[in-house]
Order: structure tokens, then C-alpha cells, then sequence
């Protein structure tokens, strides 16, 4: 989990004012580490801070994707999460229990870049690639499953 410290400068370094309740959206999705929902980080943040209004946090969120701090995950029931992870990576998706795990793997990386630099698509500019693996996890890692 990153440190208040780092988080404070993590939203400095991209100009954005440092308020108690940007700093407690960031840690709850980095201390949460499981892709939460915005339901998710505002229940963990109303813990410590329990009249954030949920407008708030979801004005958070959109800043912070805004500025390449988190990512959005779509899942496959279309539940929007998030991810703290802005390093390039996959997912494993477990449809069964609605769990999302990070995956790196630079040989794939490699794979999927060489392709489709030998493979262009028409008309169509590549920012980044990146694979969402559905499947099921033998032992299954949500808690709530």
C-alpha cells in the first residue's frame, strides 16, 4: 500500500490540489487493492470520514482517471471498478465470483505488440494493449463468494 506521503505527491506531481478527501479516495483504492466499486470506496471512506457525499467521491474518481492516477475496469455484468495499477497489465476476470486479479507477463507483452505491429488495423491508432481473461479461479479469491 502506498503511504499518505506518496499519495500527496503522486497528486502534486500532476498539479492537482491536495484536499483530505482526494488523499482518502486514492488510499481506499490502493489499500483495498481489489478493483472496488465506487460503491466500495465510498463505504471505506465514509469509515473516516462519514459525511462524504457520494457525488464527492464519484467527482474524485473522474478526476483521478482524467489524470492517469487510476483506471476504470469494465466488467462483464458492466459493474464499473477500479485500479489502482497504472502500469501496463491484463486481467483474469473470474465470472463466478466477480473477481478481477492483475496479471504482467512481458513475454505476452511482446507477443501482442509484435503482432500488431506486423498486423496494423485500418484507420486505427494503438494507445495501448490490453487483455481482460475471463474465466474461473479453482479457488475462488472473493471473499463474498
Amino acid at each position: 500500500m502506498k503511504k499518505e506521503h506518496d499519495i500527496r505527491y503522486e497528486l502534486s506531481a500532476k498539479k492537482l490540489k491536495i484536499t483530505p478527501q482526494r488523499v482518502k479516495v486514492l488510499e481506499a483504492i490502493y489499500e483495498m487493492d481489489n478493483h472496488p466499486t465506487t460503491e466500495n470506496v465510498i463505504d471505506y471512506v465514509r469509515k473516516s470520514d462519514p459525511n462524504i457525499s457520494a457525488g464527492t467521491v464519484y467527482n474524485i474518481l473522474e478526476v483521478l482517471v482524467k489524470n492517469d492516477l487510476i483506471k476504470k475496469v469494465k466488467t462483464e455484468k458492466d459493474v464499473m471498478r477500479y485500479d489502482g495499477m497504472t502500469e501496463n497489465h491484463h486481467h483474469l476476470y473470474c465470472k463466478q465470483c466477480d473477481y478481477i486479479e492483475d496479471y504482467t507477463n512481458s513475454e505476452l507483452d511482446k507477443i501482442l505488440k509484435d503482432y500488431f505491429e506486423q498486423n496494423k488495423i485500418d484507420n486505427f491508432i494503438i494507445d495501448e494493449i490490453k487483455l481482460s481473461i475471463s474465466g474461473n479461479f479453482v479457488i475462488h479469491k472473493n471473499k463474498n463468494h
